[in-house]
């Protein structure tokens, strides 16, 4: 049976993320819909409801949440087949989920925001991540994979074999000039190249922590990185950060505490304040470490859009102890996960057993090409004229919000901005949700889910002025009915 049996309303105070969730929900216990059942797809669901793919996605997040539908790789979302119990009398029968308990509203969490990003144009989502597609070099992206391919049917051949564990060289020897650039001396035999910087988090999650051990953490940071030290079973510190950068009274203060093994940070446009380390607090967090015997991994996403001069703690350290994380997604194109770490000769060693364990090898093809462009200067030209684009879009992103009636936490810079809009958020997202809009409340950079009246937005996908009066107009409603 259909399950757009009767319209969404939107006109009522439950969002229509929540609605649809209730909808199904229902016919799920009235068994309307069968265990194994397979939910429409996000855009087909959509498309029957009159929704956005964001309020659909959200909806199913909350279906998820409640244990009544599982979501099968590749295939989609399905009914859950009925859970079996023992009876008092020890025999086994199958009863239907169990009812969930009455629905909220629902967080927008990092899982949704990220399912939404898969389905998600840039010009509605001031949420999004990424830069826009059309600001990428396809043809630049082209040509290096046809070079490598017409090289590759010669003696070398990267097309027909693993890649090497440690990654391909040419990569690796560009890349030890890219990092002096930066002012990070490395070697070769310093760097391992990764499915993108999220798997050389994980990588040095596994090498280098045990399960118990304390983390510290920027206040506010990117979710999935709570998430994946959480799930490794990690103790997480927060650490206030604001326009100075992290507290580092804070950060002393759990340091003695709780000796942290490790503190995993972005000290160059962080996500989401937009934050540059200054030298003086650089100086201070090595100290920190060295007085407390902690580790720093260094998350250097945002490399190419950021002035190679900003400070980088491993340049200052020597990667001693530090562990310098970057890769190509967030400048070349999501779809290259190609990433890299620079570590000490000891550490690096140890790494690439659990990368040869994880993984075996990374993808040699892949990461010729961005070698190519690298070494050619391609690269360096695309960021350069990403970067003149984004200075042009953050000015009208930051003179729309402001005529809007919101107000910057944190210096614009880079690619986000952290915008005070005066109201909670995660309830502003949800509404806007509705409307089609794909936001990042501040409730998403929260270790502690706490929930507050901040919000980031990517200056690149904030050109619209649709958008910034429909969160005047859905502020304003909401308030009211307040």
């Amino acid at each position: 049976m259909s399950t757009a049996a009767h319209t969404l309303s939107r006109s009522s105070d439950t969002p229509l993320a929540q609605q649809l969730a209730q909808r199904m929900t229902e016919r799920i216990q009235q068994r309307l819909l069968l265990p194994g059942a397979r939910l429409p797809s996000v855009r087909e669901c959509a498309r029957r409801h009159g929704v956005s793919p964001y309020t659909v996605v959200a909806a199913y997040d909350q279906l998820l949440a409640t244990g009544l539908v599982e979501a099968r790789k590749q295939r989609g979302f399905f009914v859950r087949e009925p859970v079996v119990r023992a009876t008092a009398t020890g025999t086994v029968r199958k009863t239907a989920a169990a009812a969930p308990e009455p629905f909220r509203l629902a967080p927008i969490d990092a899982t949704a925001l990220i399912r939404g990003m898969f389905q998600a144009d840039a010009r509605t989502a001031p949420g999004l991540g990424t830069l826009p597609t059309d600001w990428l070099d396809l043809p630049m992206l082209q040509s290096a994979m046809r070079r490598v391919i017409t090289q590759s049917t010669g003696p070398d051949q990267l097309a027909l074999h693993y890649g090497e564990p440690a990654g391909e060289p040419r990569l690796r020897a560009a890349l030890t000039q890219r990092l002096a650039d930066l002012g990070i001396a490395c070697t070769a035999p310093q760097l391992i190249t990764t499915v993108g910087a999220t798997h050389a988090l994980d990588l040095i999650t596994r090498t280098l922590l045990n399960p118990g051990d304390a983390v510290l953490v920027d206040d506010p940071g990117w979710a999935i990185e709570y998430a994946r030290l959480t799930q490794a079973g990690m103790r997480l510190l927060p650490v206030p950060r604001g326009e100075q950068g992290p507290d580092l009274e804070a950060m002393q203060r759990l340091a003695a505490e709780h000796s942290p093994r490790m503190y995993v940070t972005v000290s160059v446009l962080h996500n989401p304040t937009g934050n540059t380390l200054s030298l003086a607090a650089a100086h201070q967090i090595l100290k920190l470490a060295e007085q407390f015997n902690f580790q720093i991994v260094e998350d250097d996403t945002y490399a190419f859009l950021a002035p190679n001069h900003a400070p980088r703690l491993s340049a200052l350290d020597g990667l001693r102890r530090t562990i310098y994380v970057s890769g190509f997604s967030k400048i070349l194109t999501p779809s290259f996960r190609v990433g890299y770490l620079a570590a000490s000769a000891d550490k690096v060693q140890k790494l690439t057993d659990v990368k040869l364990i994880s993984t075996l090898t990374t993808s040699p093809l892949l990461e010729r090409a961005v070698a190519l462009c690298l070494e050619q200067g391609q690269l360096r030209r695309h960021a350069e004229r990403v970067l003149a684009r984004l200075e042009a879009a953050r000015q009208r992103s930051v003179r729309m919000a402001l005529d809007a009636g919101c107000r910057f936490i944190t210096p614009p810079n880079g690619l986000f901005g952290w915008l005070e809009v005066g109201m909670d958020t995660e309830r502003l997202a949800q509404a806007l949700l509705d409307e089609g809009w794909l936001t990042a409340p501040g409730v998403l950079f929260s270790p502690t889910r706490q929930a507050g009246t901040l919000m980031r937005i990517n200056f690149a996908t904030s050109q619209e002025p649709r958008f910034w009066q429909r969160l005047e107009q859905t502020r304003a409603a909401l308030k009211t009915r307040a």
